[in-house]
């Protein structure tokens, strides 16, 4: 097994075929066909299930393509810190719920630490797909909450994939409702206000368990429900229809704009806003990086 090999299966997996890949790889296909070949061989694993349309990543793929993909980064990292001229693009990957210190933080490392070539990832996605890319070591890092009914949920199935969650600060209920709301002037708000105005909640997919709710309070039935899959349609509808979503509280004006603001809810529970890593994975300097630039944004929270 070769660094090159690894390098040419996360390029397939990428690209989706092998003749793409061999084109981004300056190779023959049949040279990247024999190279994939040779290294399922060596490893005694079905790396790409084979159709006529292209390349799909098996299961066991999966597994092995989070190692490669580790691998590829800790050589860059040697290659970094030893040759004066490494070459390549850096890469780095998050995946999150909706926060915009995550944002912030991003931002941030990108103006430190991009440089000419980078490859970055900023993906805002359904809690269960934040665990799974972490646990496939598609993405680094992972932010995410727990609250009191979630937790037990939440940290066996961290558990159960070999994750790690370390907590970056923890926050009382909000609501965030358009700066036009007749809420929008209160200081604190309950329950009891909120009844007759939508609620907005991000939609979860095919794992839209309440235990993967973004919102807190999940169970509360309500009269006025509205689920959306994409969150600047949630802000839009926020403003257009005097809607309400439930959040940690934390909003930067920049990113959202003055119509959007925060009001304290009254109402028990808080939320444990923190980041999953991988523990068979070594924490790389863009990720030591990330990490530090989101505790700057959250430590006065």
């Amino acid at each position: 097994m070769t660094l090159q090999q690894l390098k040419y299966i996360v390029t397939v997996a990428e690209a989706g075929t092998f003749s793409k890949a061999a084109k981004m790889l300056f190779l023959s296909q049949p040279s990247l066909t024999k190279a994939i070949k040779e290294l399922e061989k060596e490893m005694d694993i079905i790396i790409f299930d084979r159709t006529n349309k292209g390349v799909s990543v098996s299961k066991e793929g999966e597994v092995f393509l989070g190692y490669a993909r580790q691998v590829l980064e800790q050589a860059a990292l040697l290659e970094e810190k030893y040759k004066i001229h490494a070459g390549g693009k850096q890469e780095f990957r998050v995946s999150t719920q909706h926060y915009s210190f995550a944002v912030n933080a991003f931002v941030d490392l990108i103006k430190e630490c991009g440089g000419d070539e980078y490859d970055f990832s900023l993906r805002e996605t359904q809690t269960y797909a934040i665990i799974d890319d972490v646990s496939r070591m598609k993405s680094e890092i992972g932010i995410l909450y727990y609250n009191e009914f979630n937790e037990i949920v939440i940290k066996k199935i961290l558990k159960v994939n070999d994750l790690k969650f370390t907590e970056l600060f923890t926050a009382q209920p909000h609501i965030f409702v358009s700066s036009g709301n007749p809420l929008a002037k209160q200081r604190l708000v309950t329950m009891e206000d909120l009844v007759q105005y939508p609620y907005l909640s991000y939609e979860q997919g095919e794992h839209n368990s309440f235990y993967f709710s973004e919102e807190i309070f999940s169970t509360t039935i309500r009269s006025k429900n509205i689920r959306v899959m994409d969150r600047a349609t949630l802000f839009n509808l926020l403003i257009g229809l005097n809607g309400y979503t439930i959040c940690s509280g934390v909003i930067d004006k920049e990113l959202n704009g003055e119509n959007i603001v925060a009001i304290p809810l009254k109402a028990e529970g808080e939320m444990h806003i923190g980041v999953i890593t991988h523990n068979k994975a070594v924490l790389s300097k863009l990720g030591s990086y990330y990490i530090k630039a989101l505790k700057k944004y959250t430590v006065s929270t």
